[in-house]
Order: structure tokens, then sequence, then C-alpha cells
């Protein structure tokens, strides 16, 4: 499948909740993670970046993401079923705003339910940078964006300018 266009911040689609997929073994399923997993290849070809998509950011509302990060492969209708105490701080960036990044807190680890592509329910535990990958493609299956998970307003800024700061002062930021 060829890579599909990922939805820019303002776009509406990307503030609606996803409904749960009702039959993971479908044509229209399938396409929807042959084209995340493509449009994930893609975007990290041409940023350098990237490790997982969710399904709102190409304009499915399935609740669907695609990880290529210590896990690879689709969740389908994933859920995060546990929550550690223990949190971190991190500059996140989103493909859906790729030029800026918000400082926010996430779990240090979690344990997520999901369904694979043959409808089996799995559990897979995460800690550090995968599970905040995948409580960032969650956060999007409800609507959620990075930069509303920000410390406060202060702690949102261009990509640029981080880099160009944080040569010069690392605990500016």
């Amino acid at each position: 499948m060829p890579a599909r266009e990922i939805l820019l911040l303002g776009n509406p689609m990307l503030r609606q909740q996803c409904t749960p997929v009702r039959k993971t073994q479908t044509d229209a399923t399938r396409s929807i993670i042959e084209d995340l997993r493509d449009t994930l290849a893609q975007f990290r070809l041409q940023r350098g970046f990237g490790r997982g998509i969710a399904a709102p950011q190409i304009g499915s509302s399935q609740k669907v993401i695609f990880i290529d990060y210590e896990y690879t492969g689709p969740l389908i209708n994933p859920k995060i079923i546990k929550k550690s105490r223990k949190k971190f701080h991190l500059w996140d960036d989103c493909f859906s705003f790729p030029d800026i990044l918000a400082h926010v807190q996430r779990n240090y680890s979690i344990e997520v339910e999901f369904l694979d592509e043959q409808g089996k329910r799995k559990k897979l535990r995460a800690r550090g940078a995968l599970a905040e990958l995948l409580q960032h493609e969650i956060d999007h299956l409800n609507g959620i964006l990075a930069i509303d998970r920000a410390i406060d307003s202060k702690h949102i800024v261009l990509r640029s300018e981080y880099e160009k700061l944080s040569h010069k002062t690392p605990m500016a930021l």
C-alpha cells in the first residue's frame, strides 16, 4: 500500500475519539495496518525519526496503532491496564506537528492489552521509551495530543529553538 498523508495539527480528525475495531481479519483492517506501516516507514525515511503512528494521523477513526520500536507490529484496540507510579519527563514530538516539542510527564512502565492481526488478545509490558511511545500513540486514539500533556504552556517549543538552546544551556529548557 502507498504511504498516506499525515494529518497535521489543527485537523479536527486528530481530536476525535476513535471507535473500536470489531473484526480484525477484514480487508479494511488489513488496509489500515498496511497504510500505517508504510506511512511510518516513509516518514522515517524522509525525516530520519519515527517509531510509531496512530490511525487518526492518516485519517482513520479506528483504534489501531503501529509500532516499530522494540516491538514491531499493530496493536488493535489497545488499552493501558496498568501504570507505574514512577514517572519521567521528556521532550515529546509528533508526526502531526514535527517541528514542535512538548515537555511531558509519562508513566515509566505500563501494561497494554490489545488484539493482534489474528484477533488474539495479547498483553505487552513496556518501560522507558517504549512505554512513553505507547502512551503517546494510545492518546491519539482518544483525541489527545502531546501538546495537551505539556507540563505548562512554557514547555512547548519549536524544534529548531530547542536544538539551538540545548547546545548552549541544556538545563534552560
